[in-house]
């Protein structure tokens, strides 16, 4: 399958937004953590007039702790001019790699992924069109962090990501995962079905196989995912909105 077939406003984004946001507790003890309030809305809302502008209009929550707080508070996605849909991890919570298989047949062959505590102010269509092309099963954005804002857990060089471990750090590791992806169905289909997985281990597995293609970010990332950086990520979105 050849990424030029599509068109940007074609492919649909997973978003990842199933976690239990325990790092954020109290905030987190009755809402899920993507519908805290950032400057004057719910996160989420944040997130999904940002992929809006940059043409991404088809957007699968993968949700689980209190996922139908979300849906109740989005529903189809008519009155922000998008198309929302949600897949639930059910009884038990399967990680970013479970929710995302399960997703699975409203993924389609290509799409995109991104965490439900990101805010990636970028241009998307940029990205894309670096995965024009290619025939790898996924693409990686990577964001020289040199260990500054999370650590850092990809080496990267010459346009390559060389390898990419969240769990065993090395001195040259200079990049981080900046919270963005293509991925191709072929891909999500090595995960097990029904069960927890988390998704580094596939990008992990990818990157060794030279299949993860990978592009660099010049500007920061934001994110909710802890007090400091739910801070900043307010900061951040309380100017864009002034």
């Amino acid at each position: 399958m050849n990424s030029a077939r599509y068109s940007l406003n074609q492919i649909p984004l997973a978003l990842l937004a199933g976690g239990l946001a325990t790092r954020l507790r109290p905030l987190t003890e009755t809402i899920p953590k993507t519908l805290i309030d950032v400057a004057g809305k719910p996160f989420v809302e944040h997130q999904l007039a940002l992929l809006k502008r940059n043409g991404i209009v088809r957007v699968v929550l993968c949700v689980g702790y209190q996922g139908e707080q979300i849906e109740t508070r989005l529903g189809d996605g008519e009155r922000l001019g998008m198309e929302l849909c949600y897949s639930y991890d059910g009884e038990r919570l399967l990680g970013t790699g479970g929710s995302l298989r399960k997703a699975a047949p409203l993924l389609g062959e290509l799409f995109w992924v991104m965490y439900g505590d990101s805010y990636l102010d970028i241009d998307y269509a940029e990205v894309f069109a670096h995965f024009v092309g290619d025939r790898r099963l996924g693409l990686m954005t990577v964001f020289r962090n040199q260990g500054q804002w999370d650590r850092s857990n990809i080496i990267y060089r010459d346009g390559r990501v060389w390898r990419y471990d969240k769990k065993v750090q090395s001195l040259d590791m200079m990049y981080i995962d900046y919270g963005l992806s293509l991925l191709r169905r072929e891909a999500l289909e090595r995960i097990p079905e029904g069960q927890p997985y988390d998704l580094a281990d596939l990008y992990a597995a990818l990157v060794a196989e030279g299949q993860m293609a990978g592009y660099e970010i010049h500007r920061r990332f934001y994110e909710i995912g802890s007090p400091e950086g739910l801070e900043e990520t307010r900061r951040y979105l309380a100017q864009k909105v002034t």
